[in-house]
């Protein structure tokens, strides 16, 4: 059996754009399915070997897929991704502010889909997968990696760029900073816009409403505190002082945004995934 999984920090140059990479391989493990949740990043994973199952997405309406190369936007719901005892890539954290530089596109371009990455960003993506896949080390991926992200935020074109509105940056980092705890119109307050219309140029801009993000910062934040938690057994009570602290009314109101989010409950989640690696922040398929 073979059971890996690394993580790697880009350096600081990359990180306005890629917050961090998973290098994962599994063979000889027992077949998988696995709940891509909501998160606040786009997800760009690159195979290894066999091409990444979605057996559904969070649009319900696209139909199941193999992907060597993949792209996911923002969402609001979980895609389920399956493998039958082998599968190995590296998945990168894309940041949404960072999505026009290395993608050409802005995150809204993305929201709530998956796509083959060489149909949104053509041979680059190719590019990527050959390089990596003549590595044999993950710090060898992850140097390629390096490479090639960096020289493709030199390469896209600045009209293509297009910075993001000061008040839209600045009202996602406001989200970041307090993982969701900020509302919509101390937003809008702070950014001299209306409602209306900071809600309008958000969405343009990463393709879910403010509140919507909201709900996926608090979510992220709660799952990862409950995966740490569940290091120690997670009880009841747990569960309630977790909400409290990741700003859910009470375990009421984290169970239900829970099920709406992850299609589950947390005890469930818990159960299915814990043991796997992005139950503790990696994250694939998100």
């Amino acid at each position: 059996m073979i059971d890996e999984h690394a993580r790697y920090l880009p350096p600081p140059w990359l990180r306005p754009f890629v917050s961090g990479y998973t290098g994962y391989r599994q063979e000889g493990v027992a077949p998988l399915r696995h709940r891509g949740l909501p998160s606040p990043e786009l997800t760009f994973i690159v195979t290894l070997d066999d091409p990444l199952a979605i057996d559904a997405h969070p649009d319900p309406g696209q139909p199941a897929g193999l992907y060597d190369t993949l792209l996911g936007g923002l969402h609001t719901s979980p895609a389920l991704v399956s493998h039958q005892g082998r599968w190995s890539g590296v998945q990168l954290g894309l940041t949404p502010l960072g999505a026009r530089t290395l993608l050409g596109l802005p995150a809204a371009g993305l929201a709530n889909w998956d796509a083959e990455a060489t149909d949104v960003i053509g041979g680059f993506a190719a590019q990527l997968r050959e390089l990596v896949l003549e590595q044999t080390t993950w710090a060898g991926r992850f140097a390629v990696i390096d490479q090639l992200l960096g020289r493709r935020a030199a390469e896209v074109e600045a009209d293509r760029r297009r910075a993001v509105r000061p008040e839209v940056g600045y009202a996602w980092r406001r989200l970041r900073e307090t993982r969701g705890g900020v509302g919509v119109a101390e937003l809008a307050t702070e950014t001299g816009l209306s409602a209306r219309r900071l809600g309008s140029l958000f969405r343009d801009e990463f393709g879910l409403a403010p509140k919507e993000a909201g709900r996926v910062f608090r979510f992220t934040h709660a799952r990862r505190r409950i995966g740490q938690a569940a290091m120690g057994g997670v009880t009841g009570t747990t569960f309630a002082r977790l909400a409290a602290e990741c700003g859910f009314y009470d375990q009421a109101h984290l169970a239900r945004e829970f099920r709406a989010l992850a299609g589950c409950p947390p005890s469930v989640w818990l159960a299915e995934e814990f043991r796997f690696v992005q139950a503790s922040g990696a994250d694939l398929g998100e």
